[in-house]
């Protein structure tokens, strides 16, 4: 019964973590095949950052169940998502039990209607059309999927630090190299430093060519979002070098100021750049799972072929489209009081993230983020970001995310979720305050 319970609650820990010896093997018992395991799938660490740090979190509440632990740690959204849109998913999914209301498969590509709603939405003037819009269960599975357009040999280069997917996708479908302990990167990924000595934005005058960029804006973890001026520069570099952006805008609902919320506000973009983007954060769809991808009808490989079509063939192979329910709410959100409402939840996790931004000020720690994104980055000089992690959680009882876990750049820092209830985040800030002055 205790299994089970540990199943409901902790579903990512039992699907993305396991027991490995030192040799990568899994520990256990059970028939062995003749099938070799994953050469790739043998060069991935350890298991997922965000399964470790649910890990973590189980073995704290068993070490302290009294303890009342606040969790802004994993990126998960904690206000209930708006009736008019919950109540659109609810009538779909009721229309389902009527001969009337009933459908079945949809276009794989996505509800056209929602493709466009999207198109008119975000991309508004930028030239993206309807049917360049591929909706999705999310921007992760959508990382996975554009990872196959390309060979296994192309390069990558991603940002340091950055969300781990870019890297373990990169792993997995055998680009990445060898994994060097020594520098806790891996040989054939480059690796982009972006802190605050360069506005947490790659020196491109230095460097070298890669065939996919990775870049994420505003950016997880630093909550940095790229100026204009940044991303133009960035466009003219893949245009120079001939490379291919995968831009994650999957924060982009949180920009308060003039940056892009978009790469294809940027002048040249249409012909070397990807979009993926995601409901989750912006309408609190973590758990629905709604996302979607933008590819260009401009964007072309070497030899001139489309990638687009490429692209629709691999989501005709791989995806039978995303819930109808889902896409049903997605279209709810997209309308004028669905929209409105949406951005008053934003609204309350950016107020969020100034109280703990102003918790870490006023103790004279360096604080980025918090403005154009859900995350506060600190850092803690001299420290190992998991001993910071350990001891606030030990001290505090707050999770929080190890600035490691996103790469070596990472080291010396933490990431602080905006994503809590008030209450919980005005305890956390007075704890912090406490505990660590």
């Amino acid at each position: 019964m205790w299994a089970q319970d540990f199943g409901l609650f902790f579903p990512d820990v039992l699907l993305c973590s396991e027991s490995t010896s030192q040799n990568g093997r899994r520990v256990g018992s059970g028939h062995g095949t003749k099938v070799p395991r994953s050469v790739n799938m043998e060069n991935l660490q350890n298991g997922y950052l965000f399964s470790e740090i649910s890990m973590r979190e189980l073995e704290h509440i068993q070490k302290y169940p009294n303890s009342k632990l606040i969790k802004l740690g994993i990126g998960d959204t904690t206000e209930p998502i708006p009736d008019i849109i919950s109540s659109a998913m609810a009538e779909y999914a009721h229309a389902l039990s009527t001969i009337s209301g009933y459908r079945g498969y949809g276009a794989e590509q996505g509800n056209m209607a929602l493709r466009k709603a999207i198109a008119q939405t975000f991309y508004r003037d930028t030239g993206v059309k309807a049917n360049e819009v591929f909706v999705s269960d999310g921007a992760q599975s959508d990382i996975s999927r554009v990872q196959m357009l390309l060979e296994p040999n192309a390069t990558v280069a991603v940002q340091d630090p950055s969300f781990p997917a870019y890297i373990d996708s990169s792993v997995i479908i055998g680009r990445s190299g060898n994994f060097k302990e020594e520098t806790g990167k891996y040989e054939k990924i480059l690796y982009l430093n972006c802190g605050p000595e360069n506005h947490f934005f790659p020196d491109l005058s230095n460097t070298p060519r890669t065939d996919i960029i990775f870049l994420c804006s505003p950016n997880n973890p630093t909550g940095h979002a790229a100026s204009r001026l940044q991303l133009e520069q960035l466009v003219e570099f893949a245009k120079a070098n001939g490379s291919i952006i995968i831009h994650d805008s999957a924060y982009a609902a949180y920009i308060t100021d003039d940056s892009p919320r978009s790469i294809f506000e940027i002048p040249g973009s249409r012909e070397v750049a990807i979009e993926i983007s995601s409901f989750s954060k912006f309408a609190g769809f973590t758990g629905v799972r709604l996302g979607w991808t933008v590819v260009p009808e401009e964007l072309l490989y070497s030899n001139g072929f489309p990638v687009i079509k490429d692209y629709n063939r691999i989501v005709c192979t791989c995806f039978n489209g995303a819930s109808s329910i889902a896409q049903a709410g997605g279209l709810a959100c997209l309308s004028s009081d669905g929209y409105l409402a949406i951005n008053a939840v934003l609204d309350y996790y950016k107020e969020n993230a100034k109280i703990i931004t102003n918790a870490f000020t006023s103790l004279g720690l360096k604080v980025y983020g918090g403005k154009n994104a859900p995350y506060i980055w600190v850092q803690f000089p001299e420290s190992r970001s998991w001993d910071v992690f350990n001891e606030i959680l030990e001290k505090t009882h707050i999770l929080t995310v190890p600035g490691k876990g996103f790469g070596p750049g990472g080291e010396g820092y933490i990431r602080v979720s905006a994503y809590g209830n008030r209450e919980s985040v005005i305890e956390a800030s007075r704890r912090l305050k406490f505990f660590l002055k």
